[in-house]
């Protein structure tokens, strides 16, 4: 089988998701998307007329998303013509499943090299929104009563009851990913993958993170009320069904205890990333070096109802598919969706907090869902050069009760 080499990653600062207020609100998606993909050629001098395929992630494929963002994205930003892409949705998940594709179609010996990639603007989802969501649905009664699929904030408090997590340990974790990110931007942890985003006009949009509270402290994180209790009851329907009854309609005797509240959800923002990867034979024949390699790659699903726990069997999938073992991987990215996913991965894998998103995560940083799991990427693979590490896991929860995730080796 042929190895999959990373050779590059970059991606945009993340902007404040609200329309008006964002820096990146009022930039096109595809000009976001056009703005990694363009700084992805520039920098490793590629002839975009052999990539083979461009494999993008967005998840809210609708207005201004619409429309393979991912082949608009590479003709914005100058590609040739012949190279050519597609948009998918894995949810929360489809930034780390365009690397897994993207690797894929490497390792099967089909082509030489790919791009994979994702945008999500945040800011558009008001004016973008459709009325029924697939989960809320009311003219899908039979797949709610089959897999009822609450709100995930709602989801992210059933899972810390159940766990016997609490609000204080939801918190602390919280803290530390703010700490860990204000520790990262300080050190330039970030600069080698970092590329502003400038408008139409040439102008500067932003050229830094833009949602980080590092004034953020364990006092300010208690005195925020809870987000989910009373969106939990609000009557999504005329027959009264509410997110509350679609989780104790799976489990009925469960009372949730409501935790997460802004600061310990994952933050709403625009961004996007991209990767390159190349077959060895292609990169050696172009001077293209290579930074990783993709050792493995996995996709697991588990409860819609609770959605938010499969990481945790992901990542024990992807580890026996690489013949690696807890203790062999040298650092973890999981995404901070909420921190009750990340806080139950550590739990229940046993994984020592120094080696698990130790640049912060979405609860400082922020999560542009299509866009997430290819910045992780290239976050872990900043940062095993940085510690000079070999082997790092991602992984990610996703909408509907799945997780892909991905070993990368630095070579």
């Amino acid at each position: 089988m042929t190895e999959a080499f990373i050779i590059d990653a970059c991606r945009t600062p993340r902007g404040i998701g609200k329309p008006g207020k964002g820096a990146l609100s009022e930039i096109h998606p595809q000009q976001l998307g056009a703005t990694v993909l363009k700084a992805l050629a520039e920098r490793n001098k590629i002839n975009t007329a052999e990539v083979d395929d461009i494999i993008w992630g967005t998840s809210s494929q609708r207005g201004t998303q619409s429309g393979d963002l991912g082949r608009m994205a590479a003709l914005d930003a100058g590609y040739d013509v012949r190279s050519s892409a597609m948009t998918l949705d894995r949810f929360c998940g489809s930034g780390i499943t365009s690397v897994n594709i993207a690797a894929t179609n490497i390792m099967s010996g089909m082509e030489d090299m790919t791009i994979a990639g994702g945008t999500e603007m945040m800011s558009r989802f008001g004016t973008d929104a459709k009325a029924d969501s697939p989960f809320l649905d009311s003219g899908n009664k039979r797949l709610r009563e089959v897999h009822p699929q609450p709100h995930q904030g709602v989801c992210a408090d059933a899972i810390a009851t159940l766990e016997g997590i609490d609000r204080e340990a939801v918190d602390a974790l919280a803290y530390v990913s703010q700490q860990n990110a204000q520790r990262a931007i300080e050190e330039g942890r970030f600069d080698k993958s970092l590329i502003a985003v400038h408008k139409e006009d040439g102008s500067l949009a932003l050229d830094k993170e833009e949602f980080p509270r590092p004034q953020t402290t364990p006092e300010s994180l208690a005195e925020l009320e809870p987000s989910f209790a009373k969106l939990a009851d609000i009557p999504l329907d005329e027959d009264g069904t509410t997110f509350r009854k679609l989780v104790t309609q799976a489990y009925p005797d469960l009372d949730i205890n409501h935790v997460h509240h802004a600061g310990n959800s994952s933050g709403v923002v625009d961004g996007a990333a991209a990767l390159l990867l190349a077959s060895e034979d292609y990169a050696k024949a172009n001077g293209l070096k290579a930074r990783a390699k993709v050792k493995a790659i996995a996709n697991m699903g588990d409860s819609p109802t609770l959605m938010l726990n499969a990481p945790v069997p992901a990542a024990k999938k992807v580890l026996e598919k690489a013949g690696l073992t807890i203790a062999d991987i040298d650092l973890f990215e999981v995404n901070e969706a909420f921190s009750v996913v990340t806080e139950k991965f550590i739990r229940d894998l046993d994984i020592d907090r120094s080696r698990i998103n130790v640049n912060g995560g979405a609860m400082a940083l922020g999560h542009p869902i299509g866009a997430t799991g290819s910045i992780l990427v290239g976050t872990m693979l900043d940062e095993l050069e940085r510690q000079d590490k070999q082997f790092g896991l991602i992984t990610m929860c996703a909408a509907g009760g799945m997780a892909p995730a991905i070993i990368i080796e630095r070579v």
